[in-house]
């Protein structure tokens, strides 16, 4: 999981810094063992011959972006941008940081920074639309969106943002005409393709497995395409075939406590206690503070006749969420005030 240690705050400060001044910025190289490491350690000795060219920032920080390190990543995309404050790109590259880290008002700034320098930079027209979405500030949302596509109008990112503010405004047929709009420019933009499978699903279709397969295609670091898959086919009660699915889900992420509560819920339905109980202890592990799953283990120690183990499951489940009332009723059950 990816996680910013500098704060908005830090973020804004060094944002004030970086645009007090035109002079050579002071460059300090920090010594941190991540800067060592095989992926980054070449980026680093390019630093250590040039610290004051801010591409060699740039590219040692986009090296960390990429191994996760974001904190780091930040503090570099930070420094370039204090050596050179003139290039759109440094501006968004922060903004863009903070944003995939869930900072929305920390990035805004940089956003509007970067298209101070270049009002036609249609990815930062964009990214200022999700934000603007992100507030629900629509009429500024469609304004960046319309200026993104004025400049080219075969972005299929900027139809399917259309089609999340038209689905927020219950716009259905405007919504589902941009997202098909966004597969059309660009087959695998996964976030349409994955819209389009809710909506598909919301009419009963079985079409939406499809898309959701095909949003998994175009994307396979993201699960929840297959996750939504395994959902439709266990609301239709073909266990079966979510079952794979979550299995296949599992196979790719361990550690993805859905797929492995899912799995107990259906092993569940079938009368296969000690799978299902198995499915929902992992969970525990997993997701201690998931209360259902702690509760259905409760309800398979019942099941197999642990009286003991299963009050102390249910007493469990309570703690974790007091208004749990099917844990209430099976106390009362059991005998347990």
């Amino acid at each position: 999981m990816k996680q910013l240690l500098m704060s908005a705050g830090a973020a804004s400060l060094l944002l004030l810094t970086a645009c007090q001044s035109k002079k050579k910025a002071d460059v300090i190289l920090e010594e941190n063992p991540q800067y060592e490491t095989a992926t980054i350690k070449p980026f680093t000795d390019a630093l250590r011959k040039n610290p004051q060219d801010p591409a060699m920032w740039t590219r040692r920080a986009d090296a960390l972006n990429k191994a996760d390190l974001d904190s780091l990543a930040l503090k570099d995309y930070v420094q370039a941008l204090k050596l050179d404050s003139s290039q759109a790109n440094s501006w968004s590259n922060i903004g863009n940081l903070l944003f995939e880290n869930k900072d929305v008002s920390g990035s805004l700034p940089y956003f509007e920074g970067a298209l101070r320098i270049n009002p036609k930079d249609q990815q930062s027209q964009l990214k200022m639309a999700r934000v603007m979405i992100f507030i629900k500030d629509y009429a500024k949302a469609f304004l960046a969106i319309n200026t993104a596509l004025r400049q080219n109008v075969y972005l299929s990112e900027a139809y399917f943002l259309k089609g999340v503010i038209y689905k927020d405004l219950k716009d259905t047929t405007k919504s589902i005409s941009s997202f098909q709009t966004a597969v059309q420019i660009d087959p695998d933009n996964a976030e349409a393709l994955l819209q389009l499978g809710f909506w598909y699903e919301a009419k009963n279709d079985p079409t939406a497995v499809m898309y959701y397969q095909n949003a998994y295609q175009a994307d396979t670091t993201n699960l929840q395409p297959l996750y939504a898959k395994g959902m439709f086919y266990q609301n239709k009660e073909k266990y079966e075939d979510a079952k794979n699915v979550y299995r296949d889900i599992i196979g790719h992420r361990k550690d993805f406590p859905l797929a492995h509560y899912n799995l107990g819920w259906i092993y569940l339905q079938q009368d296969s206690l000690e799978k299902a109980f198995q499915s929902f202890d992992l969970v525990t592990q997993l997701a201690p503070g998931y209360a259902e799953a702690v509760y259905n283990r409760g309800l398979c120690n019942e099941l197999m006749g642990k009286k003991m183990d299963a009050i102390s499951d249910y007493e469990h489940a309570l703690a974790i969420a007091p208004d749990m009332t099917n844990a209430e009723t099976a106390l009362k059950r059991l005998g347990k005030k």
